[in-house]
C-alpha cells in the first residue's frame, strides 16, 4: 500500500476516534490534533497548529511547569501519564473536566521527537456527581436522619428511639409494614453505635431455605453435609465486632429460633457439623412485617425468643400515618430520578402532589418510590402531571379495599414481567437473573413457581 494512501487511512482512523487526540513536538508545540479534540475545546486545526499546549490551560501542565523549569512538561521525565483527571479551558473560556492519558513519542532510534496526549471530556459525569453530592448533603443537613426522610411527629419519635437504641447493645426489632424503610432504621444504628467501625451484616431469613439457613447463619464444618467439601464461615462470624440485621425474623424455623436463643445469651455459636463453640461479638438488630405476639400464639414464635428479640422494639408508622411527609418524600424521589434520567422535567404540578397526598400507599414509602420511576418512564413533559402516575394511585373513586387489590395486583403483574423479561435475557440463567435483580436465587425460584414460570415451555 502507498505511503500516501496510508496516510489518508491513519488520518480517517484518528478522525472516528471519540475522544480528543493531540500530537507536540519536543518544546510543546501543536503539530496535529483531531476532529474530536476541535469538538472538545472548541478550538480549530488552525487556532492550535504551532502554538505551545499552554494555550490549553491545563491544571496538571501548569503544576509540571512550576516544578521543573528545564521541560515544558515532566512527561519527558515519566514517561507516560495514565488517567490522570485534569481541567482545560476551551476557546470561549468555560472550564472542562477531562481525563488525560499522554505517553513521548521515539523515532526508529530511540530518540524523543514528541508525545502525544488523548483527553476524554467527563464535564458531564463531574456535574453530575457534584449535583449528586450536594443533594446527599442538603438531605442529610435537612429534614432527615442518616438516609431516612421525616419531619412528621411519628418519624422524629423514631429518629428518638434510633439514637437511644444505638447507645446500647440489647437487641432491637424493627416493626412495620413492608416498604416503610426497616433496613434503613438498621443502618442508621449501625452507623451512629458505639460498632460502627464494625461489619454490618444483613440476612433475609424469608429467602433462605430451612436446610441452608443454619448453615449461611453460623457457618458449617468440612464433611458436615454433602456439599460441604470445606469449612465455611457464617454470617455470625463476618459480623463480629459489629451488628448483624435478620430481616423477616418472623420467618425463622422453630429450630433455629432455639440456637439464636443461644447466641443473644451466651454468644456462643456452633458450625454446622460441630460440637465446638465460638465466641461472637455480635449485636443482633431485626426486623418483621408480621405480628409476632400473634406468631406466639400460633406457635410459630417461641415466647422466650420473642422476649430476647424485643428488647428495643422501633415500630415504623406507615406512609398513610405521615401524610406531611410525603411531600419530602415526592420531591426527594424526584430529584433522584431526574439526575439518574438526564431528562428535562422542570417539578411537579400541584394536581399531582395532591394526588399522591390523597392516596393511602399500601406498599409504603418503596411504592411511593415506584411511583416516581413510573412517571420518569411515562411524562414527556417538563411536569409531572397526574396521568403520568400508576393508575391506582389516581382512582380516587376506588374504596380502599378495591385500591389495595388493584395496587397488588399491579405489583405483582410487574414483579412477573420483570421476571420473564430478566430469565430470557439471562437465557433462564436463575443466579445472573438474581443479581440483576438484586434478590436471591430462591427468591427467584419462589417467585418461578408462584407465578407458574416453566423455563421449559
Amino acid at each position: 500500500m502507498a505511503e500516501e494512501e496510508l496516510d489518508r487511512y491513519w488520518k480517517t482512523v484518528v478522525n472516528t476516534i471519540q475522544d480528543g487526540i493531540m500530537i507536540v513536538d519536543t518544546h510543546g508545540r501543536i503539530i496535529s490534533i483531531n476532529k474530536a479534540f476541535e469538538f472538545i475545546t472548541g478550538f480549530l486545526k488552525d487556532d492550535l497548529i504551532g502554538k505551545t499546549c499552554d494555550v490549553l490551560n491545563c491544571n496538571l501542565f501548569e503544576a509540571a511547569r512550576d516544578k521543573k523549569g528545564d521541560h515544558w512538561c515532566v512527561l519527558f521525565d515519566t514517561g507516560t501519564m495514565d488517567r490522570r483527571k485534569c481541567t482545560l479551558v476551551k476557546k470561549d473560556g468555560t472550564l472542562i473536566h477531562a481525563l488525560k492519558n499522554a505517553s513521548i513519542l521515539h523515532d526508529a532510534k530511540g530518540a524523543v521527537i514528541g508525545a502525544v496526549e488523548t483527553i476524554a471530556d467527563i464535564t458531564e459525569i463531574i456535574e453530575k456527581d457534584n449535583q449528586i453530592a450536594a443533594f446527599r448533603r442538603e438531605l442529610r443537613s435537612k429534614d432527615g436522619f442518616h438516609g431516612i426522610i421525616g419531619v412528621s411527629h411519628p418519624m422524629r419519635q423514631v429518629f428518638d428511639l434510633i439514637e437511644n437504641a444505638a447507645q446500647s447493645d440489647a437487641p432491637v426489632i424493627i416493626c412495620g409494614e413492608s416498604g416503610t424503610g426497616k433496613e434503613l432504621v438498621s443502618k442508621a444504628i449501625h452507623e451512629i453505635s458505639g460498632r460502627k467501625k464494625g461489619p454490618f451484616v444483613k440476612v433475609n431469613c424469608a429467602a433462605l431455605t430451612e436446610s441452608l439457613l443454619e448453615s449461611e447463619l453460623f457457618g458449617h464444618v468440612k464433611g458436615a453435609f454433602t456439599g460441604a467439601y470445606q469449612n465455611r464461615e457464617g454470617r455470625f462470624e463476618k459480623a463480629h465486632g459489629g451488628n448483624i440485621f435478620l430481616d423477616e425474623i418472623g420467618d425463622l424455623p422453630l429450630s433455629t429460633q432455639v440456637k439464636l436463643l443461644r447466641v443473644i445469651e451466651e454468644k456462643l455459636i456452633e458450625r454446622v457439623g460441630d460440637s465446638q463453640s465460638l465466641p461472637v461479638d455480635v449485636r443482633i438488630i431485626s426486623a418483621t412485617n408480621r405480628n409476632l405476639t400473634k406468631l406466639v400464639d400460633d406457635g410459630v414464635l417461641r415466647k422466650d425468643f420473642y422476649f430476647r428479640i424485643n428488647v428495643i422494639p422501633i415500630n415504623l408508622p406507615p406512609l398513610r400515618e405521615r401524610l406531611e411527609d410525603i411531600p419530602l418524600l415526592a420531591e426527594f424521589f424526584f430529584r433522584k430520578n431526574q439526575l439518574k434520567s438526564g431528562k428535562n422535567i422542570q417539578g411537579i404540578n400541584n394536581d399531582t402532589m395532591d394526588a399522591l397526598v390523597n392516596y393511602w400507599w399500601p406498599g409504603n414509602v418503596r411504592e411511593l418510590r415506584g411511583a416516581f420511576e413510573y412517571a420518569f418512564v411515562t411524562c414527556q413533559e417538563t411536569m409531572i402531571k397526574p396521568h403520568h402516575l400508576p393508575q391506582n394511585i389516581i382512582l380516587k373513586k376506588k374504596s380502599l379495599k378495591a385500591a389495595a387489590q388493584l395496587s397488588s395486583l399491579n405489583r405483582e403483574e410487574i414483579k412477573k414481567i420483570e421476571l420473564i423479561e430478566t430469565l430470557k435475557k439471562t437465557n433462564g440463567n436463575q443466579s445472573e437473573a438474581a443479581r440483576i435483580l438484586g434478590v436471591t436465587r430462591v427468591t427467584i425460584w419462589n417467585r418461578m413457581k408462584r407465578f407458574s414460570i416453566n423455563l421449559d415451555r
